[in-house]
């Protein structure tokens, strides 16, 4: 009897176990699934144009850092919207700008790049985990004249980052149109503009 007894203890606790590992590799791929989550956003005016703030959090899928440490550029796209606030109808964008940013590696030297590429500008880093952090921190990144607004309205600011699979490589591109490991993008954020 306590045999059959201790048999079932160790039945009990294996399935335990193995419920308990499950578990914890659940969590763990849930945790390394690819996304973009914009953390923070904010407006600022200053000398009469509106300033973006930002800090975005890039979790790039192990296939899209395999193909950037391999020579593939990753390109970022951050489109943000200001819209017109109405009551009866449905919110006018009045304004939209698509700013983009690509990652690359650059084997001879070793070095990560983030290029502005609306203006060219490059930053290297030697760690790749420091060129996605910086990625992530936009800083007083101009977005729009306050003179095209009309005064006393009330706007709206929208943000959202993804991965451009239109800058990828064709073959790359034609998978990342079908993976959820390519089609990495936030969802909109949103915030008065002041």
């Amino acid at each position: 009897m306590r045999s059959a007894a201790g048999a079932r203890r160790v039945a009990g606790a294996s399935w335990f176990a193995a419920a308990l590992l499950l578990g914890l590799s659940l969590s763990a791929a849930a945790e390394l699934a690819p996304a973009f989550i914009v953390r923070s956003a904010s407006t600022v005016l200053v000398d009469k144009v509106y300033h973006l703030n930002a800090q975005i959090d890039y979790h790039f899928s192990t296939d899209a850092l395999d193909a950037l440490d391999n020579g593939v550029p990753l390109v970022v796209e951050l489109v943000i919207e200001i819209e017109h606030h109405r009551d009866y109808l449905w919110n006018e964008t009045v304004a939209s700008l698509h700013q983009r940013y690509q990652l690359s590696y650059e084997a001879l030297t070793r070095r990560y790049v983030v290029t502005n590429l609306n203006s060219g500008a490059d930053t290297y880093y030697s760690d790749r985990g420091a060129a996605i952090t910086a990625l992530g921190e936009v800083n007083s990144l101009p977005i729009l004249d306050a003179g095209l607004l009309a005064p006393g309205e009330d706007y709206d600011v929208r943000l959202q980052a993804s991965l451009d699979l239109e800058a990828l490589p064709v073959p790359m591109r034609v998978i990342g149109y079908f993976s959820s490991r390519w089609s990495i993008s936030s969802g909109w954020f949103s915030w008065p503009l002041q």
